[in-house]
C-alpha cells in the first residue's frame, strides 16, 4: 500500500492505495457530450508510462531518432512534452487539494486539464495534480510525478490473484451497457451502445492482430469475437487463402495446438501481464486483451428465455419490451488503435503505415 504525499510540504493527498495496471481505456475519448464513470477503481492506482497533456509539439518539429526513443515508430498528429509517469486513481481517493479555477482550460462540460494541473495541495499550495471529469472523458485525477511521491504505509496488501483465480473469479465486461448524457430540457438522457470499454480493448487487440498477420488473411473465432474483429481484418488485410488461425487461449481453457498462428490471451488486472502458454503453441503471436472482455468471449453470458414462475427475475429475457441492442455494427476505438499501433515497431512496414495514412484521411473512417 502506498500514499502519496505533496513534493512541496509532504502533506498527505491520497488516501492508501495499491497498484494495478492502468486500464486499455485510460486515454480514450468517446462520444460527444457522453458522461463516462470513474477511470479507476477506489483504492488502486496505475502508473502511465507516458506523457500526457501540455506542452505539445507537432510531428513536424520532431526528429525521427527523438520520436523512436521515446517508443513512437510512426507519424502522430502531435507528441506530449509533459514529465512522464503520471500516477492516475479515482478522483474520490484525494485528499488535501483544492481546485485551482483560472486553469479549468478549454473544457466542455467539465475538467479536461489541457492548462496543465488544476489542483493544488491545500497546505503549501502546490500544483500537484490534474482532474479531469469533462464530457467524453473518464473521470480520473492525475498526480504529477514531479509534484508528489509515494510512500510505502502500513495496511492490508492486495493480494496478487493468480491466473486460475482469475479465471473462476474474475469479473465479466458486458459487450454493451446505458451511456448517459448531458441532460437537456427534457433532463439526463442515455443511451444502448456498445461498451466503450469493449471498443478501447478491440482498438487496442486489433493494432496486435494486424501486426501478428504479416499481411495475410486472418480467421477469428465465430460469434462475438468475430463481430468485433472479422469485418475490420477483412477490410484490411488481403483476400483469400491461406488465412492464419486465431484462437482464445488462457486460463482454464484447453491447450491451443501447434497449428494455432495467433492466441488471443487475457491481461492480469494487477500486473499487466500478458498470460503466456507452454508449447506447443508458445511461438503463437500474443495478442492482448483485458481481462474482463476475455472472461465474457470465452464463456458469453446467453440471454436466453427461460421458464419462470412468480415475478420475472431481472435476467430472464423479456419479449415486451424488447431487450435494447446497438443499433449499429461494432467498431474499434480510432483512438486507442492509433496509440497502439504507432508504438509497435512493425508499423515501420509500408502496408501498415498505408493504413495509418487512410486512417488519418478520413478513408477507413467507416470501420471505427
Amino acid at each position: 500500500m502506498f500514499v502519496f504525499v505533496c513534493a512541496g510540504c509532504g502533506a498527505e493527498l491520497t488516501t492508501p492505495l495499491s497498484q494495478v495496471a492502468l486500464p486499455v481505456h485510460a486515454r480514450q475519448t468517446y462520444g460527444n457530450g457522453t458522461q463516462l464513470p470513474v477511470l479507476m477503481q477506489s483504492g488502486t492506482f496505475a502508473v502511465d508510462p507516458d506523457p500526457w497533456g501540455g506542452p505539445w509539439r507537432m510531428w513536424d518539429e520532431i526528429d525521427p531518432g527523438e520520436a523512436e526513443a521515446r517508443g513512437i515508430y510512426a507519424p502522430v498528429h502531435a507528441l506530449s512534452d509533459s514529465t512522464p509517469g503520471a500516477s492516475v486513481i479515482a478522483p474520490g481517493d484525494i485528499r488535501g487539494t483544492r481546485l485551482i479555477p483560472e486553469k479549468r482550460g478549454g473544457a466542455c462540460c467539465g475538467l479536461d486539464g489541457a492548462d496543465g494541473p488544476n489542483m493544488a495541495c491545500e497546505a503549501c499550495g502546490l500544483p500537484v495534480a490534474s482532474r479531469i471529469d469533462d464530457c467524453s472523458l473518464w473521470q480520473a485525477v492525475r498526480l504529477s510525478p514531479d509534484a508528489v511521491h509515494r510512500v510505502p504505509v502500513d495496511g492490508t496488501r492486495a493480494a496478487l490473484l493468480s491466473w486460475a483465480e482469475l479465471a473462476a473469479k474474475g469479473e465479466k465486461t458486458p459487450p454493451f451497457e446505458p451511456i448517459a448524457t448531458w441532460g437537456g430540457r427534457l433532463g439526463p438522457n442515455h443511451y444502448w451502445s456498445w461498451s466503450p470499454q469493449w471498443e478501447a480493448a478491440a482498438g487496442q487487440a486489433l493494432a496486435h492482430l494486424l501486426v501478428a498477420s504479416r499481411e495475410q488473411p486472418v480467421q477469428v473465432p465465430d460469434g462475438l469475437t468475430a463481430d468485433v474483429f472479422q469485418r475490420v481484418l477483412d477490410a484490411l488485410l488481403p483476400p483469400g487463402p491461406p488465412k492464419l488461425r486465431a484462437v482464445l487461449a488462457g486460463p482454464g481453457q484447453p491447450s491451443p495446438d501447434a497449428g494455432v498462428d495467433i492466441l488471443l490471451v487475457p491481461v492480469h488486472p494487477q500486473t499487466g501481464q500478458t498470460w503466456t502458454p507452454a508449447s506447443p503453441a508458445a511461438s503463437a503471436y500474443l495478442v492482448p486483451l483485458p481481462l474482463g472482455v476475455w472472461l465474457w468471449l470465452v464463456s458469453p453470458q446467453p440471454y436466453l428465455p427461460v421458464p419462470a414462475s412468480g415475478r420475472i427475475p431481472q435476467d430472464v429475457l423479456r419479449d415486451d419490451p424488447l431487450p435494447l441492442l446497438p443499433h449499429y455494427l461494432f467498431r474499434a476505438d480510432r483512438g486507442t488503435f492509433q496509440h497502439t499501433l504507432v508504438r509497435l515497431p512493425a508499423v515501420r512496414s509500408p502496408w501498415l503505415r498505408t493504413i495509418l495514412e487512410n486512417l488519418t484521411q478520413g478513408t477507413s473512417a467507416h470501420l471505427f
